[in-house]
């Protein structure tokens, strides 16, 4: 049980990272810091002052970032390999088992992969946005980004379980979103 309460916690702040890049890693060592949350052993300095204090200068920067119309969209195009290293790095710092070759695999295929899922479905909904709005509608999206990476950071913390339900959701539905945006593009032309 205790794995899987590990694996919940680590792949569902990875999925966080897909939505924001640095909030759930700030949500993460917070969490540790108050002793709400027990980080691996290699990890225990995400809950230190220094690295707190970086996370929480980058998180701004990147929230403030995404509310700039044309350079959300240019952010989306470089968030993917961070999104996904991020994912892997909360990953590793949570999950554990008593084999350390199946934790860095999980973590770096559950946990990025998981990332990598979240990313890939902000970065077609806010191309949506664009496509409809011009841009004008896209602060409504990084709003409602915000969010998801806080709410699936806390649920990770406090529910595990449940995180990992809501990730397996998540792909699921951004999968059949990219088949349906596949089978329209195919039939139109």
């Amino acid at each position: 049980m205790e794995i899987l309460l590990s694996v919940g916690l680590g792949v569902g702040l990875a999925a966080a990272c897909g939505f924001r890049i640095f909030l759930p890693v700030l949500v993460m060592g917070l969490a540790a810091r108050a002793g709400f949350l027990e980080l691996t052993e290699n990890f225990e300095w995400i809950a230190g002052s220094p690295a707190l204090l970086t996370v929480a200068v980058a998180v701004t920067c990147e929230i403030v970032a995404y509310y700039i119309p044309w350079f959300d969209n240019l952010l989306d195009m470089v968030a993917m390999p961070a999104a996904v290293a991020t994912g892997i790095l909360v990953g590793a710092a949570n999950i554990e088992t008593t084999m350390p070759f199946l934790d860095w695999s999980l973590a770096a295929v559950a946990g990025g992969g998981s990332a990598a899922v979240a990313q890939m479905g902000t970065t077609l909904l806010r191309g949506a946005s664009t496509a409809a709005t011009a841009g004008l509608g896209n602060p409504a999206v990084s709003t409602a980004e915000n969010g998801a990476a806080i709410g699936m950071s806390v649920l990770a913390i406090v529910v595990p379980v449940m995180a990992l339900a809501s990730v397996l959701i998540l792909v699921i539905l951004v999968v059949a979103g990219v088949r349906r945006g596949f089978r329209r593009r195919r039939a139109a032309s």
